[in-house]
């Protein structure tokens, strides 16, 4: 193997390893990830003469370049071409995401979700771990799971008294969120990026997965209702109103049925315009933007009270998106450097069967964070030979949707969960990664059986 690409590959694995070491490092990881992104990328395109042959170049883009030397065309199709045109599948996930989060932001502000939130009142701890369970897959579905985690923990805050049952109540909010955001292409940033990359369809996704993320999340409730039948659990003395006084409750309404309303547009916006879904998304947010305008007659006063959409604009959390910029900027430098082909072509070699290599890289995906292993994959296989809708696909985004809640760092949720109850890693492993694992093998082998039967 050339020595630049050894060096693109040492580049990305110390990348990673500070990425993985975030706190350990007390770097956050944005930064890694977007250093990794530009070296990678600044080192191929400085190998790039001696990588790449430039007889191989499409003729047309010879003769537009035809008075540059050689090495300087062979820079100006990775720089103009291989460069842009991984960038512009990583600015579509960047501009979706930012829009889904200003919206869940907005409707956030406004005290929406207690529309949601205020309506769950139980004190048996087994029928509340159903309600809280299935509250969350499906709210997970119809935002994100990172958000659910938070709405739903923000919950259990005012419903749970004792921390170590709200520990455990986190660790299945983590569970149903990664399960429900599996199935759908808005509930989970990496079945969005298979959606948005035109490797799965809204409905297919919905239908084909619905199923295995549903027994993911049923065989640990089933396994707890035996486990914990007959308790009880405290609520708090005092349950806290955070709702915005400031906020009527016919504005608050509106927010929330116009914002919930644009998320789940976007997938029909997709399918009637056949528009990237970043555009659906835009538009939804317009809507929004228009909406939270008209409630608020003076402007100054909503800016001050923190209401108006252009604060609530800088309350995104940047880093992430950064975060994902970076990472997914590194991976299509591996892929522009045929890297991925040659990972893939090994997998294949020494494991052979498709279903294991998909199923290692959702335990993977537990470890090393799912986005970039999504991304990586999407690289490997071509679309050419595993077209959309194929069962590589449907099978990817469970996997990594759900096999990262066998540690707490294994998804986005789970780190959400992480920090807002304090959650200790290894209370996580011996109290929660046996439950998450029990779904995960379920869910797997649910979609196996649908596969020999439907396929």
């Amino acid at each position: 193997m050339p020595l630049p690409l050894i060096a693109i590959i040492a580049i990305f694995c110390v990348g990673y390893l500070m990425i993985i070491l975030e706190h350990n490092v007390n770097v956050d990881k944005a930064a890694p990830a977007v250093l990794t992104g530009v070296l990678c990328w600044a080192v191929y395109i400085l190998a790039a003469p001696g990588l790449i042959d430039v007889a191989s170049l499409p003729q047309t883009f010879l003769d537009a370049h035809a008075t540059k030397s050689t090495e300087e065309i062979i820079k100006a199709w990775v720089g103009e071409h291989q460069m842009l045109e991984g960038f512009a599948e990583t600015a579509s996930i960047l501009f979706f995401l930012l829009g889904a989060m200003t919206i869940v932001e907005m409707v956030d502000v406004y005290g929406g979700f207690t529309i949601i939130t205020d309506r769950i009142r139980s004190t048996s701890m087994v029928k509340l771990l159903w309600i809280i369970g299935f509250v969350a897959f499906f709210m997970s579905a119809a935002l994100d799971n990172l958000t659910t985690t938070i709405v739903m923990i923000s919950l259990i805050r005012k419903l749970i008294d004792d921390k170590d049952d709200r520990l455990f109540f986190a660790g299945i909010i983590v569970i149903a969120a990664n399960a429900g955001g599996a199935w759908s292409p808005i509930g989970d940033v990496t079945t969005t990026m298979l959606w948005i990359g035109g490797q799965i369809t809204t409905l297919r996704i919905m239908e084909s997965i619905f199923l295995p993320s549903l027994v993911c999340l049923a065989i640990p409730l089933l396994f707890l209702t035996f486990r914990l039948r007959g308790r009880q659990i405290t609520s708090p003395v005092q349950v806290q109103n955070e709702a915005h006084h400031s906020v009527s409750k016919s504005q608050r309404n509106l927010i929330f049925l116009v914002g919930m309303g644009g998320l789940l547009f976007v997938p029909v916006f997709k399918t009637v315009t056949h528009l990237p879904p970043f555009m659906g998304m835009l538009f939804s947010l317009g809507v929004l933007w228009v909406v939270s305008e008209l409630v608020h007659k003076d402007r100054d006063a909503a800016m001050e009270s923190g209401m108006h959409i252009l604060t609530v604009v800088r309350r995104i959390d940047t880093p992430s998106v950064l975060f994902f910029l970076g990472i997914l900027t590194a991976v299509s430098a591996l892929q522009a450097t045929g890297l991925l082909a040659q990972a893939a072509g090994f997998l294949d070699r020494t494991v052979g069967n498709l279903d294991l290599i998909v199923f290692l890289i959702g335990l993977l995906s537990a470890v090393i964070d799912n986005v970039p292993l999504v991304a990586a994959t999407m690289g490997m296989y071509d679309l050419a030979v595993h077209p959309t809708d194929s069962p590589l696909w449907e099978f990817l985004a469970f996997a990594a949707g759900t096999g990262g809640s066998c540690l707490i760092i294994g998804s986005a949720a789970g780190v959400a969960a992480m920090g807002m109850e304090r959650i200790n890693f290894f209370w996580y492993v011996r109290n929660i990664s046996g439950l998450a694992l029990m779904g995960y093998v379920a869910g797997s082998a649910v979609i196996m059986l649908e596969k020999s039967v439907f396929f």
